[in-house]
């Protein structure tokens, strides 16, 4: 067996199964049974050096430059969707429509779960469309939807108006958070190579900078003007539109096409595709969507309780902390977006994966013992590390273990379930501050989750093999 050197292909992205005929190698074993893969470390002593060193062809540096950039700006541009674009108008837009906290909640949420159902219609769109309609398409919607909310009137608390909201949120989470969600992360899946860790490490600091630009101005504004929203959700619709405008001049669809389908035209061993329902039938996929899931689920209740959990174990100087945890998360965050894109292009995706949820779960296992204030630095910076990683293998591993041609089906389903989970959060850690007078006794169990994931992970792989694609 030869010894892969730092010129060859990640173990992962080498082919588990016979090499194709082009590459003019001859593989000793047994063709493997339907829907049977080989082992994941592949015998690559057959393997013609060429064929298994080429660098993919199409989209040249210029223009995957572009893509990338469109991608983070189509995600960013999720922002009025996401609970934290909301929360920032939150109180403002409660007392124009005469709701309560309990009442408005509810609505958020129940908008929430019906949005994530938006994924899957979308994700079939892009496969069936392309990538540069539907990314448009959706942009100019949830601008478009955002800009009516502003000028949404009424009677407080009539029912005409709580329907007429309701909806009008319902259409933000669907096309922003679930939809425009699942278009950002298409492109980018299709811009990027297999290899392509880079790139996903990129295009992961570019949002992440992106959102915090957004919510450093936002949060500017709501400071100036904390009883006003309506003239600045006009605006982030507004800036929504003329992003969507962007992207449909920007994006090249003919490149995308060609870098997609160039591998299932030749049939080229290195890359072929599954269909939704094949990737359905694979433990790979559950674990990964699972498992980031759970992660989001983690992060979505800590991050909207986190300063009243840390009054928890630190009652005096609570402020101080909560904020210099903040202010050490970003930066802690950003740097592992990029080391987990250069992991990328060295380590599995389900290694990295296990990696980051054992971080996860000792960080967790450890929060209720804290004495410390270090520690607690140490443990927000442990999750954001984790986060950071996380994030980097949701958006890559689509691509690198189903391949191309039903990218958006896949992605869609993958991201419905982080929507459901996402979700749930806030309820969870709400529910055991409520119920059990604190939040530490949930945190032990989250950590066994989180580690039962983690050796779910480690030991999941991912399917290089796959059958030829049919449509779902």
């Amino acid at each position: 067996m030869r010894m892969a050197n730092k010129n060859d292909l990640p173990l992962y992205a080498i082919p588990d199964g016979p090499p194709h005929p082009a590459s003019g190698g001859v593989d000793p074993r047994p063709a493997p049974a339907s829907g049977e893969v080989y082992p994941r470390r592949a015998m690559t002593a057959g393997i013609n050096p060429a064929a298994r060193d080429a660098k993919p062809a199409g989209i040249n540096p210029a223009a995957r430059g572009v893509h990338v950039a469109v991608a983070a700006l189509a995600m960013v541009a999720t922002l009025p969707g996401r609970t934290h674009g909301l929360g920032l108008f939150t109180e403002p837009i409660r007392k124009t429509f005469g709701l309560d906290t309990e009442s408005y909640g509810l609505l958020n949420m129940g908008a929430t779960l019906l949005g994530a159902l938006f994924c899957l219609p979308c994700g079939g769109l892009l496969d069936r469309l392309g990538t540069r309609g539907v990314l448009t398409g959706v942009m100019m919607a949830l601008g478009g939807v955002v800009v009516v909310m502003s000028r949404l009137e009424g009677e407080a608390s009539s029912a005409i108006l709580l329907v007429n909201l309701f909806l009008l949120v319902l259409l933000t989470r669907g096309l922003g958070q679930s939809a425009l969600s699942v278009a950002s992360l298409s492109l980018i899946g299709r811009t990027a190579s297999r290899r392509g860790g880079w790139t996903m490490g990129i295009y992961s600091v570019l949002v992440s900078a992106g959102f915090l630009s957004a919510f450093w101005i936002l949060g500017d504004v709501v400071q100036r003007y904390p009883d006003d929203w309506r003239a600045a959700w006009a605006g982030i619709g507004a800036a929504v539109l003329v992003a969507g405008l962007l992207a449909g001049v920007l994006v090249r669809p003919h490149l995308l096409e060609v870098h997609s389908d160039r591998h299932e035209a030749t049939g080229d061993a290195t890359e072929t595709s599954r269909t939704l329902g094949q990737a359905l039938r694979t433990p790979a996929f559950w674990t990964f969507a699972v498992a980031v899931s759970f992660y989001g689920m983690v992060a979505a209740g800590t991050s909207l309780f986190n300063e009243s959990i840390l009054h928890t174990l630190f009652p005096d100087g609570t402020k101080r902390i909560f904020v210099n945890v903040t202010r050490l998360a970003i930066p802690i965050g950003l740097a592992s977006n990029l080391l987990g894109g250069w992991l990328l292009t060295r380590w599995p995706p389900s290694r990295m994966l296990a990696g980051a949820m054992l971080a996860l779960a000792a960080a967790l296992a450890a929060f209720p013992s804290l004495v410390a204030e270090w520690q607690v630095y140490l443990y927000a910076a442990v999750l954001a590390a984790a986060g950071g990683v996380v994030t980097v293998c949701f958006f890559a591993v689509w691509r690198v273990g189903f391949g191309p041609a039903h990218l958006g089906k896949i992605q869609g389903a993958a991201q419905m379930l982080t929507v459901l989970f996402s979700a749930l959060g806030p309820p969870l850690f709400g529910s055991a501050k409520a119920r059990l007078g604190s939040y530490l006794p949930l945190f032990p169990y989250l950590a066994a989750a989180a580690l039962v994931l983690a050796l779910t992970a480690w030991r999941a792989g991912l399917p290089t093999e796959c059958t030829a694609a049919k449509t779902t």
